[in-house]
């Protein structure tokens, strides 16, 4: 008995006790934006669109700067064999009537579609956001703004779009107003409708009852969850302001005649498309690529920053 006791006490060692050590919590820091990223580029349709994304947008804001591409060059060219050159190693996208490179045209072109979006989008989502938050939390200004709201929506936003473009004439800037004066509207309400849903939670309730004002609310309690909600809108956003400048410009309203952007080459070379093909296809091709990419890497990075996708 005494053996085996030995043996057993053998196998063990008495350690000393620490006071300190006993007080921490052995648990790994959590980062939420480091849970983010990670869940997005786990993705790895995400990681190929971010990075297909972003050699466009490099080339859309940076060969412009160094190809001197005019949109209105219109002089004649005394080298006949400078033009409708189709794609090669010269020139990657080929060239048109007058002898300039699509390949230049195509990124000038994107250059001014995805500045357009991006400004767009940004002041849009910006004023939703702060509208939608006061709209979801207020009775009165409820009232007032669904009125708006109904009226407003009942009229189509392209044609609103449309009509603004053609009151205050054509322009970069004056086409992002028509494009901004209804365009909050629709991301308003749908964070108003997010801030009902999050407002009569358990937490907002007592925080209220607690005395706690409406901003610090909204900032602190609302907001900082609807993160992947403004995020989904974003990405919803930022394709469809660059089709509502394509087919504006496609119509020739809302930018200036002497402003390049791929709805104005689509345009310009719609009437190359059985002989050259490559005209009309390849800023089609390039603005499908910016949609695409700019949605997909949207949508994946809305998803990455619900909290839900984390537990």
């Amino acid at each position: 008995m005494e053996n085996s006791n030995q043996k057993i006490n053998d196998g063990f060692n008495f350690v000393t006790i620490d006071s300190l050590a006993s007080e921490k919590i052995d648990t790994p820091t959590y980062s939420y934006w480091r849970s983010v990223g990670r869940k997005f580029f786990s993705n790895k349709t995400a990681i190929a669109m971010l990075i297909l994304m972003t050699a466009i947008l490099l080339m859309a804001f940076i060969q412009p700067i160094f190809s001197g591409y005019d949109f209105m060059n219109v002089e004649d060219i005394n080298d006949f064999g400078k033009r409708y050159n189709r794609p090669s190693l010269e020139h990657w996208f080929g060239t048109d009537a007058n002898g300039m490179s699509l390949f230049d045209a195509v990124w000038a072109g994107a250059k001014t579609s995805i500045s357009i979006s991006v400004i767009a989008t940004l002041i849009t989502t910006s004023i939703g956001v702060v509208i939608g938050a006061i709209w979801g939390v207020s009775k009165k200004f409820d009232k007032i703004m669904l009125e708006i709201y109904n009226v407003v929506t009942n009229v189509p936003q392209l044609l609103i779009v449309i009509v603004l473009s053609y009151t205050f004439g054509s322009g970069f800037w004056n086409l992002i107003f028509a494009m901004c004066v209804t365009g909050w509207l629709g991301t308003a309400y749908f964070i108003r409708v997010q801030v009902m849903i999050m407002r009569d939670r358990e937490y907002n309730l007592a925080s209220r009852t607690l005395g706690t004002p409406k901003l610090r609310m909204i900032l602190r309690n609302i907001l900082p969850y609807l993160t992947s909600i403004i995020v989904t809108d974003v990405s919803r956003a930022l394709p469809s302001y660059i089709s509502y400048e394509t087919f504006l410009s496609f119509l020739g309203v809302g930018l200036s005649a002497d402003v390049p952007s791929l709805g104005r080459l689509i345009a310009k070379y719609t009437n190359n498309m059985s002989n050259y093909p490559y005209l009309f296809w390849i800023p089609v091709a390039v603005l499908a690529l910016v949609s695409v990419s700019l949605y997909i890497v949207g949508q994946t990075l809305a998803d990455a920053a619900d909290p839900r996708t984390h537990m």
